[in-house]
């Protein structure tokens, strides 16, 4: 490792222990807020940002940005990223909202969590289902894997020509899970002496060769799990589930792609896919509004100052991501570069 990456590493780790103790100060900060909102009476910690002003009906856009991953309290690192428990206290409000008739998922995203991925998806069908409420996915740069699970239910599905969508399917991801450096600690003169109660316990330890049954238990989990995705889609997109699997071998594909495989209704960006509901809903002058998070203040200009700081360095960014990730392997619905 030369000394670039060493200094980069040494910041990494620096920047992620300052934002630790941050996050210790911003838990009790929020805390109070939180209290601050129910002491008013107000329902949730986000905003209504005004897109078109409008008298006939209403349409919320929803923004899905980043990872689909539950990180529990936001961190100042991650201003503008992903929060799981945001995204499904706003479906919540829209389906409430009798003024609402639509709703439009903005998706940006190579996926994440599987049981986020199903909480996001249940959502939308929940909002179909018990609110009749129609709900489009608009696809951005990205939505991959579980980026796609969360839209397949969508009524209509658009996405740019350029965007990277598919990768249905399962990775065993996280942490250092995967990775075999056996052989490492044997030059180094390392030795293992972890001690488990049974021959499965230390299953993916990077330490030792997986061994063939444990590769075929594994296998199997991924297995069921793309099941279910695949179930999803076929349910979703009401397509053949043997044409689905023939899509389901993990490949990414274009919008174009997707269009012509069946995985997605039309082609355009957001403001086409707002023309398409109120089209498609008889709204001729409806207000559209986006949801947004109103959680601002110290900890938004601190994530900024961050974001700032990894923008000058990919290497520096990259590690910054993986050591706020969880050391323990997981499946997950994700497009993995």
């Amino acid at each position: 490792m030369n000394v670039k990456r060493w200094v980069a590493l040494v910041v990494a780790v620096a920047v992620v222990g300052v934002s630790l103790m941050f996050n210790l100060f911003a838990t009790i900060v929020s805390t109070d807020f939180d209290q601050a909102i129910e002491g008013a009476g107000l329902e949730e910690p986000f905003m209504e940002e005004v897109m078109e002003q409008g008298t006939d009906g209403r349409i919320v856009v929803i923004e899905l940005d980043g990872v689909i991953q539950d990180m529990g309290e936001e961190s100042p690192l991650m201003s503008a990223g992903y929060n799981h428990q945001q995204i499904l206290d706003m479906f919540d409000n829209a389906m409430e909202d009798p003024t609402v008739d639509g709703i439009v998922l903005d998706v940006d995203s190579p996926g994440g969590g599987l049981i986020e991925s199903e909480e996001v998806h249940d959502k939308v069908v929940e909002a179909q289902e018990e609110y009749d409420k129609a709900v489009y996915s608009s696809m951005g740069g990205m939505a991959a894997s579980g980026g796609y699970y969360v839209s397949a239910p969508a009524d209509y599905i658009a996405a740019h020509p350029s965007t990277l969508t598919g990768s249905i399917g399962v990775v065993l991801s996280g942490g250092i899970g995967g990775l075999n450096f056996s052989e490492l600690l044997e030059d180094l003169g390392v030795e293992d002496n972890t001690i488990t109660t049974g021959p499965y316990k230390d299953i993916l330890s990077g330490t030792r060769e997986m061994e063939d049954d444990e590769e075929e238990i594994l296998q199997e989990m991924a297995d069921e799990m793309l099941d279910e995705f695949v179930d999803v889609i076929v349910e979703g997109r009401e397509m053949p589930e043997d044409t689905v699997r023939d899509l389901a071998d993990g490949r990414i594909y274009t919008g174009n792609q997707a269009l012509d495989n069946g995985l997605i209704d039309g082609l355009g960006g957001l403001d086409d896919t707002i023309v398409t509901m109120e089209e498609n809903l008889g709204l001729s002058n409806p207000e559209v509004v986006r949801y947004q998070s109103q959680m601002g203040g110290f900890s938004s200009l601190f994530g900024g100052a961050m974001q700032q700081l990894t923008d000058d360095s990919n290497e520096l960014s990259e590690l910054i991501t993986a050591l706020q990730q969880e050391n323990s392997p997981r499946l997950m619905y994700l497009y993995e570069q």
